[in-house]
């Protein structure tokens, strides 16, 4: 009698999706439904806060930071060849001028109506800046004149390697606190701004402020991001306890964070340090944050234990932003297999297939929440996670674009 040996168990063949024609396809498919999405924005005096269903919300006033951001994202869209995104670039970076700027002291208000200026604001001006520039939009190069000269005045420190977070309308008392948020979106104008200019300075301050958040300090708690700081750069571990969901400075740990360091630290491309931080920082945020059946948490405690458990759009982008680059730069296929399981997710709850766009929040059973986001500002995030994938790891977006090196 005889007998057939059992075939050993083999692992099922990985394909890795950003090597496929038809998932670029299907990129860039969803690219052009956020920039038609995105179109809705345009209002008078620059682009609105949209609600759930894509029609702007009159109850809110104009903010510089989605003005500034849809910018970037209509001069990214003439750069992919898209008509109408040039002129809708062009609305935009009027209205920076003329809603917005302080003719009498200089800078950009926050949002109508406010006195203060913000360094995460300003880091938008500089990215739209510098994406306009690079687009060939003619009211790019004056603004990003306009913007260098502000933020080398008033924002950047060269004592501190980072930027100050605010300040009054006259500049003159600077907000007694420093911020991981506004420091990291200035990384990103930085690199920005070093492909619009060819100016070398840029890339080292976008060095210098990842030395001091990432190098110095969540290589020291467990590849945690800690965001928020005196003005000595003294760690505030309960700073907004009785805020805990704030929508720009929440309590404790973000992981979306950590994922957009993630990312960000690879396109910087300098000392060797940086490719084992986006790797630490990465699996950090998986670690704490990540539930395959939920997805991400917004927050969590310096244990890694969730404090706020709605899920936001954004942090998912990031995510798929950060595997995307890390699988580019490693070749690691796990990189690729959280590719796809991000990408999955956010097919299965966040891509709106009714009103547009993706839901910007939802609840810890995965329901339409707005607790702390309501409607759907912008679509800066879920655009970006549409490109990065198609695009090598380099300095900026706009950058990669202009240079002809979408695949």
């Amino acid at each position: 009698m005889s007998s057939v040996e059992p075939s050993p168990t083999r692992a099922p063949a990985h394909t890795s999706w950003r090597a496929l024609a038809s998932h670029r396809q299907w990129l860039a498919a969803e690219t052009d439904r956020l920039i038609d999405f995105g179109r809705g924005a345009r209002v008078d005096g620059g682009f609105g806060w949209l609600d759930a269903t894509g029609a702007p919300d009159p109850a809110k006033p104009l903010q510089l930071w989605i003005t500034t951001r849809m910018t970037h994202v209509f001069a990214v869209g003439h750069l992919l060849g898209i008509p109408g995104c040039g002129l809708l670039a062009d609305h935009g970076l009027r209205a920076i001028g003329e809603t917005f700027e302080d003719r009498e002291h200089g800078g950009w208000f926050s949002e109508v109506g406010a006195s203060r200026k913000e360094a995460y604001s300003h880091s938008f001006v500089l990215l739209a800046a510098a994406s306009a520039t690079m687009a060939g939009r003619p009211g790019g190069p004056p603004l990003l004149d306009a913007i260098v000269e502000i933020v080398e005045r008033h924002f950047w420190s060269e004592e501190e390697g980072a930027c100050v977070e605010s300040w009054d309308r006259a500049w003159r008392e600077p907000e007694a606190y420093r911020g991981a948020n506004a420091n990291m979106h200035m990384v990103e104008a930085c690199l920005a701004a070093g492909d619009a200019t060819g100016d070398a300075i840029w890339s080292q301050r976008a060095l210098r402020i990842a030395e001091r958040l990432v190098q110095d300090v969540a290589a020291r708690n467990d590849w945690r991001v800690v965001e928020h700081f005196d003005a000595a750069w003294n760690p505030l571990p309960d700073y907004n306890r009785a805020e805990v969901r704030h929508p720009f400075r929440p309590l404790g740990v973000t992981p979306g964070h950590g994922l957009e360091w993630s990312r960000l630290l690879l396109q910087i491309r300098g000392p060797g340090w940086l490719l084992e931080a986006a790797e630490g920082l990465f699996a950090r945020a998986v670690a704490d944050g990540w539930d395959d059946a939920r997805g991400f948490v917004y927050t969590t405690d310096f244990d890694g234990q969730p404090v706020v458990t709605d899920r936001l759009h954004w942090v998912l982008a990031e995510g798929i932003g950060a595997a995307a680059a890390l699988h580019a730069v490693t070749g690691g296929e796990e990189y690729d297999r959280w590719y796809q399981r991000f990408w999955d997710f956010a097919d299965l709850w966040f891509r709106d297939r009714e009103h547009g766009s993706w839901r910007h929040e939802l609840d810890d059973q995965l329901r339409p929440s707005d607790r702390t986001w309501a409607g759907k500002p912008d679509v800066y995030h879920a655009l970006q996670a549409t490109l990065l994938p198609r695009l090598p790891v380099t300095a900026s977006l706009a950058g990669a674009l202009r240079d002809g090196l979408l695949g």
